[in-house]
């Protein structure tokens, strides 16, 4: 394991097929992040700790505790986006992989271009504040000369750029992903999203076969937002998309 925690932006690669691993190391370092790779999930967790990286790749079937395991313990110690690489594609497995928090998921043989897009895309996303940014920002402190951004909606509210979401002055613990699409619904509360319009603005890419990553974040964050069969935030708009549910309800 190699661990270097002087570079900008930092990535850890989770696989233990020696020739994969060493493609998207490769891949990586040629977009400029200063990589470190393990061969289990429990070296994973241990080199997170150290490295505190940016990204992750994480393969599903590794040795000793599995890749979905491993995303659920990664998930209660880092805010870094999650990417996962497999050869396991059946849809039960995308499903459970992203319901754990990974932030996506390319099936093996996959193209090194196709990573690079996805990465790319993804850190086009803003990233994770400093300690000061993160304060918490008070209500209305969007207005003239405030130095935050805050949706308000019902009782939900976002401080943007503090990347922190509460619900009735309770902060929830949302993903990046689920924060993103959140801060997106909410910016334009009335309008309906479409999926392909989500993944575009959330993801940064054009795979319209990449939907199911809109489906599924979306069921994560209204889970996470405690929706009821009584009390709904997030709606679907049967054959076009989303919006939020009206402030009053």
């Amino acid at each position: 394991m190699v661990i270097d925690s002087g570079s900008e932006r930092r990535a850890l690669v989770v696989e233990d097929d020696e020739d994969i691993r060493s493609l998207i190391e490769f891949t990586l370092s040629t977009q400029g992040f200063e990589v470190s790779a393990v061969e289990s999930g429990t070296a994973a967790l241990e080199a997170v700790r150290t490295l505190d990286p940016d990204l992750i790749t994480l393969d599903l079937g590794l040795p000793g505790i599995d890749g979905i395991e491993t995303c659920r313990r990664l998930r209660e110690i880092t805010e870094a986006y999650v990417v996962m690489i497999t050869a396991r594609n059946e849809p039960i497995d995308r499903l459970l992989g992203l319901e754990t928090g990974a932030d996506d998921f390319i099936a093996k043989p996959f193209d090194a271009h196709e990573l690079k897009a996805r990465v790319n895309a993804m850190f086009r996303r803003p990233r994770r504040p400093s300690a000061a940014a993160a304060a918490p920002a008070p209500v209305g402190a969007s207005g003239p000369g405030s130095t935050h951004e805050v949706l308000e909606h019902g009782v939900l509210r976002v401080d943007v750029d503090g990347r922190r979401a509460f619900k009735e002055d309770q902060e929830l613990a949302l993903t990046r992903t689920e924060f993103d699409l959140l801060t997106e619904l909410m910016r334009s509360p009335a309008r309906v999203w479409s999926r392909e319009t989500l993944l575009r603005s959330v993801w940064g890419t054009e795979w319209s076969s990449d939907t199911h990553l809109v489906e599924v974040h979306i069921g994560n964050l209204r889970r996470k937002l405690g929706e009821t069969k009584d009390r709904k935030f997030v709606r679907t708009v049967r054959g076009v998309g989303y919006r939020m549910e009206s402030s009053d309800t």
